[in-house]
């Protein structure tokens, strides 16, 4: 894949919001962690599910810049879940991802005539993603294994996980456990920029989080997971991007949900932190309104994204010295050993606002429609201090979904 892939950078950026349903197992587990806050009553997390339910969704995902039409996503998905006898439950998930259009031209410059710093060259690309998990129910536990599984034509990545909830007597208290590991292959079409071949990333992840029901109209959630990684973090389709073969992750997630019993409505909030050994730390606030009419469910929702640059980034502007200035700024950053104009290791800021219209469709049909806007601007960080010269960029995102129960 070319330069907008969002697989050699940190989870924390939000550069590029379309990163597909980019299948690992710390993303299962995390999402099984999660999943008690789908609704404004905690139910136990260590029961076997009532019923299956088989969901179909397609997702429709495009960015722009100043004067140019970038990156075009088509993300059809289906996913499965069913019960099996009384202690067992299988969830199975597969997505396909069509990308084309230009590579980013994240850097504005003085002149664009004379000193354009960087173009926007047209790719394609395919991915097949597929997951699948099996978990086991016990009285007042449940554990889970799930593998991961992603293809495209330069990039095809490994990934197993593991599961252990424990829910109280009470069942208004889980604790959950998490480890993940993965193992990614690199093979960049005609070899990048650097002729790479057969590189290789290995990343292990172990998360722990707790979910607590603090009354009858609040449930709160903390989790905290550690990564580490080894292996080819640089961008083969970059020139002057070299970065660290090795790197560590902590992030802390909290999330907690209000209903509103007058109004008959939920507010779900959180807050994530990341910081990670490349020097970026990234903090993300988001809401959402859920609120039914009748058969329909109405969720407006916002989101704010804030994150500091990686220590070896370097901001490729070209000023009235021209690319002499460029490059007396890369002389003196290759002295760390590691450089990178990637701007989605830049300092910037950035906001989604999006609507969900959900519908239920008789006792087994429910459908879905979403639409978000995210914008991204380097003026835009918290506290100001984001790296100058960098593009704005834009991208709506509609997804529509379709689900039954069996």
């Amino acid at each position: 894949m070319a330069a907008t892939d969002p697989r050699n950078d940190t989870s924390s950026s939000e550069s590029s919001p379309n990163t597909g349903a980019r299948l690992a197992a710390s993303q299962l587990f995390m999402a099984a962690a999660a999943a008690v806050l789908a609704t404004p009553v905690a139910t136990a997390q260590t029961q076997v599910p009532e019923s299956g339910v088989i969901q179909l969704r397609g997702q429709h995902y495009a960015d722009s810049q100043p004067d140019i039409k970038r990156v075009t996503v088509n993300a059809p998905s289906a996913w499965l879940l069913t019960p099996i006898g009384s202690n067992w439950s299988l969830e199975a998930g597969v997505v396909h991802d069509e990308v084309s259009g230009a590579s980013p031209r994240f850097h504005s410059f003085t002149d664009r005539n004379k000193y354009p710093t960087s173009g926007a060259s047209r790719m394609e690309d395919e991915r097949t993603g597929a997951d699948v998990k099996l978990t086991r129910y016990n009285r007042r536990s449940a554990w889970a294994l799930s593998y991961a599984y992603s293809s495209e034509n330069d990039y095809k990545s490994n990934a197993l996980g593991a599961e252990l909830r424990l829910s109280s007597e009470d069942n208004n208290r889980t604790w959950t456990f998490g480890l993940g590991t993965s193992a990614d292959k690199i093979n960049p079409t005609r070899g990048g920029v650097r002729n790479v071949r057969n590189e290789k990333k290995d990343t292990d992840e172990l998360m722990l989080g707790v979910t607590q029901v603090l009354s009858r109209k609040d449930i709160a959630q903390v989790n905290l997971s550690y990564s580490r990684g080894n292996g080819f973090y640089t961008d083969p389709y970059k020139l002057f991007d070299n970065r660290p073969r090795n790197r560590k992750s902590v992030v802390l997630l909290t999330r907690w949900n209000h209903h509103f019993e007058q109004v008959a409505a939920t507010l779900r909030s959180s807050y994530r932190y990341y910081d990670d050994s490349f020097g970026i730390k990234s903090h993300t606030v988001a809401l959402e309104w859920v609120q039914p009419f009748g058969n329909w469910t109405v969720t407006p929702n916002v989101r704010y994204y804030s994150q500091s640059a990686a220590d070896f980034y370097f901001d490729p502007i070209i000023g009235p010295n021209g690319p002499d200035a460029v490059a007396t700024q890369l002389f003196a950053q290759t002295l760390t050993g590691f450089t990178s104009a990637d701007a989605r290791l830049s300092a910037f800021g950035a906001v989604t606002v999006g609507l969900k219209l959900g519908v239920q469709i008789g006792k087994q049909w429910s459908a879905d429609l979403k639409a978000e806007r995210y914008e991204q601007r380097s003026n835009w960080r918290a506290g100001g201090g984001g790296s100058p010269g960098l593009d704005p960029l834009r991208a709506n995102v509609f997804q529509l979904g379709i689900a039954s129960k069996f």
